[in-house]
């Protein structure tokens, strides 16, 4: 079956008239289009990768970049990639793909729902396989639930399904955009050590709020509040609420990173933030056979 043919039938069984569609989107891969009173959005099958959330009477809320990738087996640059089962770079291995096995997948879309509240439900899901096998040993299932409103609600659970424990590292990759990032402070960290990877990884302590002024790249640890990110240029607050996420994961390439980085353009730093809802390093989860661990990441956008 080509993949026209397979979206068009994904569509059939799952499309919703007039509020949900599964259609072709950039590259040709199979993506969800929600458009509802509440909110729109656009979630790629590519990664199960939420790429755009525009809630009603707000501006688009994620960034996505204008030079990503659109082929299998690479990366979208932007929106919210789902990182799992490590972040950043594999510990034993240098040859492993960034960000764990996940993002670059094609996942199962299993159901749409069109809720009361003018919402929209859709679940993900995938699995271990022949091609995850060989970079980490163990077998699991992550079903991921995506609730499109006038709130963004991301709940990532994942389940052992092997016969041996498991750990595991897992971050909601959020690029937000933003008007200027020099215009943008990120508040609710303050008095929360981090590790600050531009750094060695040394342990620092956070004192007010976040400012952008070069490469920002740290993980705040037991960080479990809510984090807003204040934008007095595009004149609202994103926030970031979280359950079950023991890290919030701070980044901003900054110029000189950004100019090594392909799928973005040279400025492209100055109109994002990543706030990332996150369990990485020793945070790291440990699953026994047959248990599940969800964690569940809520954005909202108000005016400042």
């Amino acid at each position: 079956m080509d993949t026209l043919s397979r979206i068009d039938g994904l569509n059939k069984r799952f499309g919703i008239a007039g509020v949900a569609q599964v259609a072709a989107g950039n590259g040709g891969l199979p993506m969800v289009r929600v458009n509802t009173k509440a909110a729109t959005a656009e979630v790629s099958l590519h990664g199960a990768q939420v790429t755009r959330w525009t809630p009603a009477g707000s501006e688009e809320v994620l960034f996505l970049s204008e030079r990503s990738y659109w082929d299998a087996g690479r990366a979208i640059r932007g929106g919210i990639p789902v990182c799992f089962p490590w972040f950043g770079d594999k510990a034993d291995d240098a040859n492993a793909p960034k960000h764990g096995l996940v993002r670059t997948k094609e996942w199962r879309l299993d159901s749409i729902n069109a809720l009361d509240d003018g919402s929209v439900t859709l679940v993900c899901i995938t699995e271990s396989d022949a091609a995850t096998r060989p970079w980490w040993p163990h077998e699991f299932c992550v079903a991921y639930r995506i609730t499109v409103g006038a709130r963004l609600r991301l709940e990532l659970t994942v389940i052992n399904s092997g016969k041996a424990p498991m750990r595991f590292e897992e971050a909601l990759h959020s690029y937000l955009r933003v008007g200027r990032v020099q215009d943008v402070t990120v508040r609710g960290l303050d008095g929360i050590a981090y590790l600050d990877k531009t750094d060695n990884f040394r342990e620092k302590m956070q004192s007010g709020e976040i400012g952008f002024t070069r490469q920002t790249d740290r993980i705040y640890l037991n960080a479990r509040d809510a984090v807003d990110v204040v934008d007095t240029q595009l004149g609202r607050i994103v926030r970031t609420e979280k359950v079950n996420s023991e890290n919030t994961v701070v980044w901003n390439p900054g110029i000189e990173q950004t100019a090594k980085i392909a799928d973005l353009a040279d400025d492209d730093w100055q109109r994002m933030v990543c706030v990332e809802g996150s369990n990485v390093q020793t945070a790291a989860i440990e699953l026994n056979p047959g248990a599940e661990h969800t964690l569940r990441v809520t954005l909202s956008a108000v005016s400042a």
